[in-house]
């Protein structure tokens, strides 16, 4: 009976690439602790992301290699996931301590549905067994406490801002620091010190994933933000409606001019379906989102229903993600939140001047 070795495990196991980066598995790092007892082989996958959406065919695509080594009787693979960092940034910004990723979620005008999308895609991820924060970089009109059902300070321990657990979340916005009610009236320089107060006062050691909920448009709270750290990517959101696309593609070549990558466009309330009728209803251009980033290059991470239960939601600090999982919102959410640590990761361990 022949005796099977690592060095035969990880050449099969050399054969199996990753879908989406077109390299081997060993290679990229994803195999680790190969023991062999006899015909068992053992060994660990590690995923670039809890939320990887080709989880299963990955490992099947191992067993089936493995299987093919003479003298296998048995395979027992455990598979956990390691979020990697980007790649070294440049000499006028740093990553954020402790945390993986920055991704921004922008739009260029407001009343898309930004916020709802952010506290809902973070909750997905969360989901996955990521560790995920969200910070509501909204300074004048934070609306992210009630979404998220917040309403309580966060506290300091050993000199920094504990931010709020909510819905599997660490959460953190000016609202959780005024008065209900009270406005916010700051000049640009005040909102840019309370972006660099949230992004470093604020503890978020151990984040897979820092998703900031951005103001509409273009401005100075943006500009703060990519100043301060290194921003893996944007995620901009757009309705169907003609002005609402034109106002994304000036936030898509905002983050263009300040080399933020954007992972992708969602277009929200792309249509609506009667739960009376059961019929789907294109309230707006349904499409047009899709049709724009498509054209201008850019990936299309998916197109969300209006749905009253969503706005319900939100309203009563009970995110669909989070209250209504099974939901055909949910369902999709999740599968866009998948979408985007897809790319994540794509750009991560794509080597430098490689088209992602």
């Amino acid at each position: 009976m022949s005796v099977i070795t690592k060095e035969q495990v990880l050449v099969a196991l050399g054969t199996v690439q990753d879908p989406d980066l077109h390299r081997d598995l060993v290679t990229l790092g994803m195999i680790e602790d190969v023991v062999i007892e006899g015909g068992c082989v053992a060994f660990t996958l590690v995923l670039t992301t809890s939320a990887c959406p080709l989880k299963a065919q990955i490992e099947e695509d191992c067993r089936r290699a493995v299987s093919g080594i003479a003298g296998v009787t048995e395979i027992k693979l455990h598979t956990t996931s390691r979020v990697r960092k980007p790649r070294d940034p440049s000499a006028d910004r740093k990553h954020l301590e402790g945390v993986a990723h920055v991704i921004a979620v922008g739009s260029g005008k407001g009343g898309v549905g930004k916020s709802t999308l952010a506290c809902n895609l973070a909750i997905a991820l969360a989901q996955t067994g990521a560790t995920v924060g969200l910070l509501d970089g909204d300074i004048y009109g934070p609306n992210l406490p009630r979404m998220m059902g917040v309403n309580r300070q966060p506290f300091t321990k050993d000199g920094r801002i504990i931010p709020i657990e909510a819905h599997g979340v660490r959460f953190m916005s000016m609202g959780l620091l005024v008065e209900a009610g009270e406005a916010v009236v700051w000049r640009g320089p005040m909102l840019h010190g309370a972006i660099k107060s949230f992004l470093n006062d604020v503890d978020w050691s151990g984040c897979d994933y820092l998703i900031v909920d951005l103001p509409p448009g273009t401005g100075d709270v943006q500009l703060s933000l990519i100043q301060q750290t290194v921003v893996t990517g944007a995620v901009v959101v757009t309705t169907p409606s003609t002005v609402s696309i034109e106002d994304a593609v000036k936030a898509i070549a905002m983050f263009d001019k300040l080399s933020v990558p954007v992972m992708g466009v969602i277009e929200n309330m792309s249509y609506f379906i009667c739960n009376k009728c059961n019929e789907r209803h294109d309230i707006f251009n349904t499409g047009a989102g899709e049709s724009r980033a498509l054209a201008m290059g850019l990936p299309f991470l998916g197109a969300i229903p209006l749905h009253p239960e969503v706005r319900a939601g939100g309203d009563n600090g009970r995110p669909v993600v989070a209250d209504q999982p099974d939901s055909p919102y949910a369902l999709e959410m999740r599968r866009i939140a998948g979408a985007l640590a897809q790319r994540v990761s794509i750009h991560t361990l794509t080597p430098a001047g490689t088209p992602a």
